[in-house]
């Protein structure tokens, strides 16, 4: 019987293009957030393997629910997050909402248009904004600002990579109608360099993100804990500056991810702006004098 951490990639939260339980984040948090993301990473690397089929991908996906629910008790990642969600009183949810993503992800290679789109990051992304506010307490009034730069996130790493996806998995998130309407079809997707016509769609997507992004733009001064607010402030602010670059740059030829000087140089901007932002936000009021 196959164990899913057989298939683990080696990628780690390091490697990811955005903060995950950064240093920003309280220590008393953190923990509990990477620990979730070492089971999403573990479901992760099963639904991008090359080398399973989809059936033993649902398989080991369905596998990797029963041991976070408690059915049985195979993987340790899954393990390790029952442990802790218990502790803390929490719900499993979001990390079921998210396999219900990895599942898509072995089984839909395909999305129609930009409303598939959306639904497909309903699972794959938004679950993860909502788990790290439940974490730190705060109010579901924050989810639909949270929803929205989660779906741009997700859409952004799309993009970085559709040309990997389509040729190693033969999976396209571009939506079909936006391909359509610049007059091609996915097989540009596998051109050493992206035509003038896939530039055309991939910017239109990016400036779609740039929208969802502006729609959650008032996450960080919503959210109550300061240290979080600090750690979107920073997501937020790379988002920003990844859809500018892949607004201009091509993702088949050239490089369209933030070095590590970039990224520092952008989250310290990011902080600045942030805290500045909510010293303002917390100012007392004073009575006019006489």
């Amino acid at each position: 019987m196959m164990d899913a951490s057989e298939f683990r990639s080696g990628k780690g939260h390091r490697d990811e293009n955005f903060p995950v339980a950064s240093w920003l984040i309280h220590a008393r948090h953190r923990a509990l957030i990477l620990t979730f993301y070492e089971f999403v990473r573990c479901a992760d690397d099963i639904a991008d393997h090359p080398s399973l089929s989809a059936t033993e991908k649902v398989s080991l996906l369905d596998r990797l629910e029963q041991d976070l629910l408690g059915a049985s008790d195979g993987n340790a990642e899954a393990g390790a997050l029952r442990r802790v969600l218990a502790e803390r009183n929490m719900s499993p949810q979001h990390a079921q909402d998210l396999l219900k993503a990895f599942r898509l992800d072995a089984t839909k290679l395909r999305y129609r248009n930009w409303d598939d789109l959306m639904a497909y990051c309903g699972y794959s992304a938004m679950p993860v904004g909502r788990f790290v506010l439940d974490v730190h307490g705060e109010s579901r009034g924050t989810w639909p600002a949270s929803d929205a730069i989660c779906a741009a996130l997700q859409i952004i790493n799309h993009i970085q990579d559709c040309a990997a996806d389509y040729r190693n998995l033969d999976r396209v998130y571009v939506p079909l109608d936006a391909l359509a309407a610049c007059g091609i079809t996915v097989e540009a997707l596998g051109a050493a360099k992206a035509s003038p016509e896939l530039r055309r769609c991939l910017a239109g997507l990016a400036e779609r993100t740039g929208a969802l992004l502006q729609k959650g733009e008032t996450l960080p001064s919503m959210v109550e804990d300061s240290r979080l607010a600090l750690e979107l402030s920073v997501i937020q602010t790379l988002a920003q500056r990844l859809t500018r670059i892949l607004m201009r740059r091509d993702p088949l030829s050239e490089r369209v991810h933030l070095g590590k000087l970039g990224v520092a140089g952008t989250s310290l901007v990011a902080v600045l702006k942030a805290i500045s932002r909510r010293a303002g936000r917390r100012r007392p009021t004073t009575a006019a004098q006489p």
